[in-house]
């Protein structure tokens, strides 16, 4: 039982459970030393010592990204990934959500919903490629299957300058097919609120009518632009995901390792990669040449060349440790640039269509503000005239 005291809240005391804010830090990858200096008597509150006061409270809960009425209950909730989750390590279950991941499901499925009860408005036709495919199919099916209904062409892909304009085309082909692509690196429109890539890389939201694939923006270009062709994989089998978080060479998940092999192959399809390949060049300028080529990680270029037959199993190893190694002592040295967001945070489409709906008074202006991550009438304005809405 929770007890409150009869004063202000400025001197109400809260008894709250010790093991309660243990647990909201770990929640917020939070470590409790960096919580000293805001909040001094927070180790005495830990050991039940003290108690805090209703505001003091109140603003551990917004420094720990907790609602505040979980701090109300006997012990910690168990919070559980809404959508099924096959990340994993050595074929165990990652550890406990953190509230920034469990925050952008939650606002990716407020956005699906929206956008679903819009199409049925609109009398928008279901998508028919959602759930079309099957793990029983050959992988270069499916991933032939993928690039013909986004038009995905190897040559357009070749002569375009960099990843990052890669990666924005790969982007708007999967809008313009009907899924709701948002590429974020933060919770919501909060600069404040970092994703980590660490934990996730992307998830998919399978709908017949509002598919959404999210895709983390801390990540690489390359890495964003695999995410985005793994997660497709898991539109087309009709199944919700969130995707593995490690850097590794096979998943443990069956359907991961499906998802992986169909997003090599619409990104750099085998027999282009055979014909592309010089055997006599060092690997390493090879694997540099070929991942510019097909715009697609030097990790990927080495999956490929392994299937070829051009490493052996132990030769691959050994080249993607080493590779993964020098990448991510690039994007440590870099201070993150490597890492930078494709700053696509909401679907083009999904944008549109909630401009449109408030612009005709189907929906409302602070709908449409928390749905897009819209502060001020300015920034409403200009996405409307940017997207061709308004004069």
């Amino acid at each position: 039982m929770i007890r409150l005291g009869s004063a202000s809240p400025v001197t109400t005391r809260v008894s709250v459970r010790p093991q309660l804010l243990r647990w909201a830090c770990e929640r917020g990858h939070i470590q409790p030393e960096a919580l000293a200096q805001r909040f001094p008597r927070f180790a005495e509150w830990e050991t039940g010592e003290k108690q805090p006061t209703l505001r003091q409270l109140e603003a551990f809960a917004r420094a720990s990204r907790t609602p505040i009425g979980f701090f109300f209950l006997s012990e910690p909730p168990k919070e559980r990934i809404p959508i099924p989750d096959f990340r994993t390590i050595a074929d165990k279950p990652v550890g406990r959500p953190s509230a920034d991941l469990l925050d952008t499901i939650y606002l990716c499925q407020q956005r699906q919903a929206w956008y679903r009860e819009n199409a049925r408005m609109e009398g928008e036709p279901p998508l028919d490629f959602v759930g079309s495919g099957s793990r029983s199919d050959a992988i270069e099916a499916v991933a032939d299957q993928i690039r013909t209904a986004l038009r995905f062409d190897l040559e357009e892909r070749r002569r375009l300058s960099s990843w990052a304009a890669a990666l924005r085309r790969f982007i708007d082909q999967a809008n313009d097919l009907g899924v709701l692509v948002m590429v974020s690196g933060v919770v919501g429109s909060n600069n404040r609120r970092r994703l980590d890539y660490r934990e996730f890389r992307g998830f998919a939201l399978a709908d017949d009518l509002a598919p959404v694939i999210f895709v983390n923006g801390t990540d690489s270009k390359a890495a964003q632009m695999f995410t985005l062709a793994h997660e497709l994989a898991h539109i087309w089998l009709g199944e919700s995901a969130l995707s593995d978080s490690e850097d590794r060479v096979v998943p443990d998940h069956g359907t991961e390792r499906f998802c992986n092999q169909v997003a090599a192959e619409i990104l750099a399809p085998l027999h282009v990669v055979r014909d592309e390949h010089r055997a006599a060049a060092p690997i390493q300028t090879e694997t540099s040449r070929l991942a510019r080529r097909f715009k697609v990680s030097t990790l990927v270029v080495l999956r490929r060349l392994h299937e070829l037959g051009a490493l052996t199993r132990q030769q691959y190893r050994d080249a993607y440790n080493e590779e993964l190694n020098r990448l991510r002592a690039i994007a440590q040295n870099s201070g993150g640039n490597f890492y930078a967001s494709a700053g696509a945070r909401v679907s083009k489409r999904f944008a549109r269509a909630v401009l449109a709906a408030t612009l005709e008074g189907r929906s409302s202006y602070t709908d449409a503000f928390h749905l897009l991550g819209f502060r001020k009438m300015a920034t409403f304005t200009k996405r409307s005239r940017r997207l061709g809405l308004t004069s």
